[in-house]
């Protein structure tokens, strides 16, 4: 088949960061690809060049960050009016506000024109969900409502799952893990490894501009530095661990940053927490760590705990949807049920101190089960599993558009 599909997020950096194995099932698929966002506003890298060369086709749409922003009717006026100009034949929208202004803008073109054009929302993560705050369920009855002009509705953990299945969604309600992790280039952990050598820990040592020694223990945690994240926890946390010989790199970028770094110097932690920025080569770090720590309050399903799975590492996490989708307590690493974070130190401490077995038995054992636990599991999420299960969404679109 040929003809024109439309992915649509708030963000440019989206798309390029999680989205390109979509964008190249489609183009597979024959669809010339479409991109709609705000290509000022670039949350994941530091520009849009990684589209550079792709065969995306973008188009700039002011949206923002707020649904009470005067912007907001600026961007539905634009995405119609491309729509109305792009004879698309798919249209897949990503996060809560674009999507919201993208099934609008649809289902006008759907009214003014008449053409049938199907629309699929990945929702990564509602915002509406078990323990979520008050204000948040506002959301709730706007899905519902948007539900019906949804061809495919696609939830990527089991707890938005079952509670899309009641959505009086247009089409069907799609479960699929997440964006599909590649697999490749994470090697097997072995017991000789799960204490890292010196050629591993010199990529912390270029990102901290600090010498290691053997006996130094790496904890990592990547991600945008905003309050959902929860990066705060983390400092408060290895100021309760000030006893052991740890480390720990916070890496990202965000509104959060100068905020950290003025905790990190009222702790006196400035030998300890590090914030190297935006990191490129992340599988590189999380070769070199000992353990990855994620105080996330929210999440839809994790990309950074995945990578970490994938990695081999242990994890102590917050225990919330998503990441109760990939970790097993006791099985992969620790969750934790709210954000103390003595509760957190007090895993981490566990992690590092206590031995496992009889007393001949390595302290690094448990944590080497537990990455193995991790190889093994995050299998279920792989990029194969993923990019079959889309190919099946997306072609089961296009017979009923061809039908229609």
């Amino acid at each position: 088949m040929s003809g024109k599909a439309l992915l649509v997020t708030r963000v440019s950096g989206f798309v390029p960061q999680h989205e390109m194995n979509n964008v190249k099932i489609l183009q597979e698929m024959g669809y010339e690809v479409h991109y709609a966002t705000n290509l000022h506003n670039v949350v994941y890298g530091k520009d849009n060049h990684r589209l550079d060369g792709t065969g995306v086709i973008t188009h700039q749409i002011d949206f923002e960050k707020s649904p009470f922003s005067k912007n907001v009717n600026i961007a539905y006026r634009q995405l119609l009016t491309l729509m109305l100009q792009e004879p698309f034949d798919l249209v897949h929208c990503h996060m809560p506000l674009s999507a919201v202004i993208t099934r609008r803008a649809a289902e006008n073109v759907r009214k003014q024109t008449g053409r049938q054009v199907p629309v699929l929302y990945t929702a990564h993560g509602l915002h509406f969900y078990t323990g979520a705050p008050l204000k948040n369920w506002v959301y709730y009855p706007i899905e519902r409502h948007l539900a019906k002009y949804t061809d495919r509705l696609i939830l990527i953990n089991q707890e938005d799952y079952r509670r899309g299945q009641r959505f009086p969604v247009r089409g069907k309600v799609e479960y699929v893990p997440g964006i599909g992790i590649p697999l490749e280039g994470y090697q097997p952990v072995e017991l000789s490894e799960a204490e890292c050598g010196p050629e591993k820990r010199s990529v912390i040592e270029a990102l901290t501009g600090r010498v290691l020694s053997p006996e130094t223990k790496v904890l990592v945690d990547i991600g945008e530095l905003s309050r959902r994240k929860n990066h705060r926890l983390l400092v408060e946390m290895m100021a309760e661990l000030k006893d052991l010989d740890l480390i720990c790199l916070i890496g990202g970028m965000g509104e959060e940053a100068e905020s950290l770094k003025a905790l990190i110097r009222e702790k006196g932690l400035e030998n300890r927490v590090y914030l190297p920025g935006y990191i490129n080569d992340v599988k590189q770090v999380l070769a070199a760590a000992d353990c990855f720590v994620f105080p996330s309050y929210q999440e839809g399903l994790p990309v950074a705990v995945m990578e970490a799975m994938a990695a081999g590492l242990p994890i102590v996490a917050s225990r919330i949807r998503g990441v109760t989708d990939l970790i097993e307590h006791g099985q992969g690493g620790y969750l934790v049920r709210g954000f103390d974070p003595v509760d957190y130190a007090v895993k981490v401490r566990r992690m590092f101190t206590e031995k496992y077995g009889q007393s001949a038995v390595p302290r690094n054992m448990r944590r080497f089960q537990m990455g193995q636990w991790n190889q093994q599991r995050i299998k279920r999420f792989s990029r194969e599993v993923v990019d079959q299960k889309m190919r099946e969404i997306y072609g089961s679109l296009e017979e009923t558009h061809n039908a229609g």
